[in-house]
């Protein structure tokens, strides 16, 4: 019984996925992308970083690459793929 108290545990344990976007070269730049990342249900927390292009997204359960893609979009940056 501990094995399956213990994996109910982890199932709510947030996911971390880094992303390498293309475009972004000021704090600003990261705050538009962070915004619309944001807004992507489930997700918990954004950091991205203008020198080195990486975002860092915490969230609740593994994102859809394209939808995290569309909010890079809509930001105005463009998103290579995960880091």
């Amino acid at each position: 019984m501990t094995t399956q108290t213990q994996a109910q545990s982890t199932e709510s344990t947030e996911v971390t996925a880094v992303y390498q976007v293309t475009g972004m070269t000021c704090g600003h730049c990261e705050g538009a992308v962070a915004g619309e990342i944001s807004g992507i249900a489930g997700v918990t927390s954004v950091q991205a970083v203008a020198a080195t292009g990486q975002v860092t997204v915490m969230s609740q359960a593994p994102l859809d690459e394209e939808a995290v893609r569309a909010a890079v979009d809509e930001a105005g940056y463009e998103l290579t793929g995960q880091a």
